[in-house]
């Protein structure tokens, strides 16, 4: 445990060290949900904007941080064989996961803080809203998320992984339902959509924030799959260098 507890301080020192990334990583989600909260023009089905808005920009969060900001932080440490020297320590493989992934939740903490406090600003009124729940699926968020960010990162050079990092985020933004309903797209891509971890974790954050999830129970076993399935791929397939 001494070890893992050791590189869990190493990665905080990291992102309190790299004051702008964390700037970037706070600041986006806070813009989208202040721009769009504040101005009706998304075609959300609700009434108020901000109830459709809030689990959506909520999930963008968990999705941005876990799998854009740290899958290229890794990616890139990769290249300049940071992680190579990492490799001769006792650490491992599972335990650097882990610590990446325990690192990423506390940077989602303060994340859910801002978010929530800013949509309450905006007039969001969360009705029985079950926390507990909601920050159950969270934490199962980031396991998945972290996890694809962690297996593109361990198997692309750093370029490479840029790339497909913010490729795949704008395409799960895209088919994740998280700024309109799955329902405006093709019955194709609303499929395809339903299968996406960022879709699931938006539906059950609002199904606990709002009573307003449409498919919870296989959300929860989407949003499971990828939690267990990506960390063990991310285990087994990550290259030091």
């Amino acid at each position: 445990m001494s070890a893992l507890r050791s590189q869990i301080d190493a990665e905080l020192s990291l992102v309190r060290r790299n004051g702008e990334q964390l700037l970037v990583t706070l600041g986006i989600p806070l813009l989208l949900l202040g721009f769009f909260g504040s101005v009706d023009i998304l075609p959300t089905n609700t009434d108020d904007p901000i109830d459709f808005l809030v689990p959506g920009i909520l999930a963008l969060a968990v999705m941005s941080t876990s799998m854009v900001s740290l899958g290229i932080a890794t990616g890139f440490e990769r290249s300049y064989l940071v992680l190579k020297r990492l490799a001769a320590t006792p650490l491992g493989t599972g335990r650097l996961i882990a610590a990446k992934t325990i690192a990423v939740a506390c940077v989602e903490a303060v994340q859910m803080v801002l978010l929530v406090a800013l949509g309450l600003a905006l007039g969001w009124s969360p009705e029985s809203a079950n926390w507990l729940l909601a920050l159950a699926a969270v934490v199962v968020g980031t396991f998945a998320f972290a996890g694809i960010g962690l297996a593109l990162a361990g198997n692309l050079r750093g370029e490479v992984n840029l790339a497909a990092s913010n490729g795949l985020y704008l395409i799960l933004l895209l088919l994740g339902g998280l700024l309109f309903p799955l329902e405006r797209l093709p019955a194709f891509l609303e499929a395809v959509g339903r299968a996406t971890p960022t879709h699931a974790l938006a539906d059950i954050l609002a199904d606990s924030l709002m009573s307003a999830g449409h498919h919870t129970g296989t959300s929860w076993l989407v949003l499971g799959a990828w939690a267990i399935a990506m960390p063990a791929v991310a285990a087994r397939t990550f290259r030091w260098n």
